[in-house]
């Protein structure tokens, strides 16, 4: 493999796709009641695979950097802080989008007046989510690694960051820094933006993809650009391997120390998240890259390749059509019981689909057919990527 930034590894492309895929997959069950427990997320601390899913996507995010930015020479110049700029840009603005879709109340207050009831939706509008965070964490991360260049200064950088980021917590945080009440990087996003364009679903006021979390979650970005350098500038693949496995079980080591003391918490991404979840990242590229770039195994990864190429269009789609099919498109149904009552349902499309096709698929509303569900949803993005792929269309903010 030579060294310019065109030779890219196909392991990053599956690696990223594989990631879009597991995003949509545990984002969309059948039944938010019926998950098998690896489908979930932690309840707080701890790190379960679907909490994985999204450091992997951001560790893709700074290895693909590396190969991106090597044409203006790993160096800010006036191109490459442009096109960081305006790709974080974009990347902010469609996910703000995506929170504000279908940019009108859906559920209106009959009591209220239309511009009342509009002036209310916008009220309360999320402000951060998936794609903010990759935007910040992409502009953040990218800004440090083209200054730095060089690991020795980019790895002490990393260090400070993180330790800022639990000096943060500790210090603006209650009794309890690291938990969900007593954290102090809520505090922080209710006085930017207010209580009402936070998420809500921890049960209070509480934002996972906050602003605090951009400096740790910019070490994961700076940690995949130090390992897409790596791979970029070693010629011997099998090598590669060798080293992204030594680095990989360094890191994963380092984060189980810490969280002794500093718990793994995806919710805060915590420092020791950062390297726990950074460790696994590091394996998984390194597992890719020895089945598909060593030993030539891509054929059975090309699902996962077409999903890599266009990821954010399918996790934006995805997203979109869970809420046309589940908010958006609703009817009623009437059904007389033995009784002579009158039970009204409200059906939306995905949940028409559910009842008619998962549960009676299994026979039942359990685990499988909220799995069943899921894979199907995906699959339908899966085959919409692969058409994309055929036809040679790759969309780019």
């Amino acid at each position: 493999m030579t060294k310019t930034q065109t030779n890219r590894y196909i392991a990053l492309d599956v690696l990223r796709g594989m990631t879009v895929t597991g995003m949509i997959l545990v984002n969309n069950p059948g039944s938010w009641s019926h998950i098998f427990p690896p489908l979930q997320h932690a309840s707080w601390a701890g790190c379960t695979p679907t909490d994985l899913v999204f450091p992997f996507f951001l560790f893709v995010v700074g290895a693909a950097m590396a190969f991106s930015f090597a044409k203006y020479g790993e160096s800010l110049t006036p191109a490459s802080v442009k096109k960081l700029l305006k790709r974080g840009a974009l990347i902010f603005l469609v996910g703000l989008g995506l929170n504000a879709f279908p940019f009108y109340p859906t559920s209106p207050d009959p009591q209220l007046t239309f511009g009342q009831n509009y002036l209310h939706y916008l009220q309360n509008i999320r402000i951060f989510g998936v794609l903010q965070r990759i935007a910040l964490c992409y502009i953040m991360g990218g800004l440090i690694a083209l200054w730095l260049k060089q690991p020795k200064k980019i790895i002490p950088a990393m260090l400070f960051l993180m330790i800022l980021h639990w000096l943060i917590l500790y210090l603006i945080g209650g009794a309890e820094p690291f938990s969900l009440q007593g954290n102090g990087a809520g505090a922080v996003d209710i006085a930017l933006v207010g209580e009402n364009h936070v998420y809500h679903g921890f049960g209070i006021p509480f934002d996972p993809e906050g602003l605090v979390g951009v400096l740790s979650g910019s070490c994961t970005v700076l940690l995949g650009f130090l390992m897409g350098n790596l791979i970029r500038k070693t010629d011997n693949k099998t090598s590669v391997v060798a080293q992204l496995y030594t680095i990989g079980l360094i890191c994963l080591a380092a984060g189980i120390i810490w969280s002794i003391c500093f718990p793994i918490v995806k919710a805060l991404w915590t420092g020791s998240y950062v390297l726990y979840a950074g460790g696994w990242s590091i394996l998984m590229l390194a597992f890719f890259i020895y089945f598909i770039d060593v030993k030539g195994k891509e054929k059975i990864f090309r699902p996962f390749k077409a999903m890599g190429m266009n990821p954010l269009f399918a996790f934006v789609m995805a997203g979109i059509f869970a809420k046309v099919f589940g908010r958006i498109i609703r009817w009623t149904s009437e059904t007389v019981l033995a009784d002579g009552t009158v039970q009204e349902k409200i059906w939306s499309v995905s949940s028409w689909f559910y009842q008619n096709v998962c549960v009676a698929l299994v026979g039942n509303n359990n685990e499988y057919s909220s799995l069943i569900y899921a894979l199907i949803y995906v699959a339908i993005f899966m085959l919409m990527a692969a058409w994309l792929y055929k036809k040679r269309i790759i969309i780019k903010l």
